[in-house]
């Protein structure tokens, strides 16, 4: 894809830009041309026209390369796959076509190649790279004027900052009533997704047979004398796009998205202000927790990208503080997600998923203190992985070594229905799965109920404890657990009245 790309930037030099838009509207005209054609539409003979109408384009905008007998050999190779088309379309017909319409071509507009292998090579490059020209030559195109130098400086922020609306919306009804105002969905109502795709499929199929480009012989000299190293090519992507402007312009757009997302968290979620009319604060605080680490995560790539070592942006006394005061605005989000999934749990009870997001979440924000770290004491993003890497080990041994299935017990029960007077009613069928650790928080359960799928739940849990304790699946955990039932059984007999 490098070649492919060098190509096209040498390609486009602004001397051989007179037929672009010419060329750029015959591509459109047949793509409607195709809509038309195709677009829910059984296809027979409508196949053929297409390909008379698109060998008639290339050879209006390729005549030049052309003599008069081959292009008698391509014409007679154009009507000889026509035949089988017009007969019927079928598969093999259909590849009969497509192979003449591509040989025909090559013939035609490529006299260098004369060989067989030659000419394998340039259609089997055709096929392949091809199909990609025409979104590479239009960025190339769009990168070369000046207006869109400067619409680059908006391109990044506005591209980003539309994600990031996106996702406050999903985890914030506040501003998904807000953004509902602007009523997006009338645009979509007129906007068909795989019409769009079809058009975008059919631009580029037929743009490489309207700008044809064949890649030529390299020419190898040993005259270093005469030898010229060639000029740098334009990049595809303007230098503006990443640059110091850029990024300034997007951390302060960003800043704002996130401190209006903070602001309505201060109110609603930490300071309990009352709601705007039909929202509840159920509704407002149950939502959110994912969407939020997704958006943190973003700008976390983000900052990685703007703030790398050696580059334009990291040295600016601007920058700096924007990126600080941004990274801080991201770990309060993160304190908001973490609030957000509590008052979850508080409600629907503990998983293994919910303590993972909360241990998840914990290393997202420690992960944004080290970028900070890494701004700060000028290291290198080798650093930065490595003490991420060295921070989740920690997590993990540490989690290694936690009781997580009694954990979630006791809570569950603690927090239940039964108990606390709230909450979901306790789920029989999650303590189940949850092994002989859960034992102790179904005993105390049962002093509050005994049905028969509490109790069929204990029966199973004793069981299988008894079989842990054989030397095979002998564990210290436990073992822990049988001492503290026969201690609790002991305590609940000495209890008991005598008689």
């Amino acid at each position: 894809m490098t070649s492919l790309a060098t190509t096209i930037a040498a390609d486009f030099q602004p001397s051989r830009h007179s037929s672009i838009p010419a060329k750029v509207g015959l591509a459109l005209a047949l793509a409607a041309l195709g809509n038309w054609l195709f677009y829910g539409e059984r296809i027979g003979l409508s196949f053929s026209l297409f390909a008379i109408a698109l060998a008639c384009v290339s050879v209006s905008f390729n005549h030049a390369a052309f003599n008069r007998r081959r292009a008698v050999i391509s014409a007679a190779i154009m009507v000889a796959g026509l035949v089988p088309a017009i007969e019927e379309l079928n598969t093999l017909s259909f590849l009969i076509l497509v192979a003449a319409l591509l040989v025909a071509l090559l013939i035609a507009t490529n006299p260098e190649t004369t060989g067989l292998a030659d000419r394998l090579r340039a259609l089997r490059n055709f096929v392949l790279f091809g199909p990609f020209r025409f979104f590479l030559e239009a960025l190339q195109i769009f990168s070369m004027s000046a207006f869109t130098r400067g619409i680059a400086l908006w391109l990044l922020p506005a591209a980003l900052g539309t994600v990031f609306v996106a996702l406050f919306a999903a985890a914030n009804p506040v501003i998904e009533q807000w953004v509902s105002l602007l009523n997006p969905k009338v645009i979509l109502d007129y906007v068909s997704i795989p019409r769009v795709l079809f058009w975008s499929m059919m631009l580029a199929l037929v743009w490489p047979f309207i700008h044809v480009r064949w890649r030529r012989r390299k020419v190898v000299t040993t005259d270093v004398d005469n030898a010229h190293v060639p000029p740098p090519l334009p990049s595809l992507v303007p230098a503006e796009f990443l640059g110091p402007s850029t990024i300034l312009r997007s951390l302060i757009l960003f800043n704002l998205l996130f401190a209006a997302q903070s602001v309505l968290d201060g109110l609603y979620l930490w300071g309990h202000v009352a709601l705007p009319a039909n929202m509840t604060y159920a509704a407002y605080a149950h939502r959110g927790a994912y969407p939020l680490i997704a958006t943190t995560l973003l700008a976390a790539a983000f900052v990685l990208v703007a703030m790398r070592p050696g580059g334009p942006a990291e040295k600016s006394t601007v920058i700096r503080p924007l990126v600080y005061l941004w990274v801080g605005q991201n770990v309060l989000l993160v304190a908001s997600s973490i609030l957000r999934l509590d008052l979850y749990v508080d409600i629907y009870m503990l998983t293994y998923w919910r303590i993972a997001a909360f241990i998840w979440m914990g290393l997202v924000a420690l992960g944004l203190i080290l970028i900070v770290a890494r701004i700060v004491l000028s290291r290198s993003n080798r650093w930065l992985v490595g003490a991420n890497l060295l921070a989740l080990t920690v997590v993990l041994y540490s989690c290694s070594l936690v009781n997580f299935d009694a954990f979630i017990a006791d809570y569950n029960v603690a927090h239940s229905r039964e108990i606390s007077g709230k909450g979901m009613p306790i789920d029989t069928r999650y303590l189940a799965q949850l092994g002989p650790q859960a034992l102790p928080a179904i005993e105390r359960m049962m002093q509050i109920r005994t049905d028969s799928a509490l109790v069929g739940c204990h029966d199973r849990l004793i069981e299988t404890q008894r079989l842990d304790m054989a030397w095979r699946a002998w564990g210290f955990r436990s073992w822990r657990l049988q001492r503290r039932l026969e201690a609790e059984a002991r305590g609940q007999a000495s209890s008991q009245p005598a008689g």
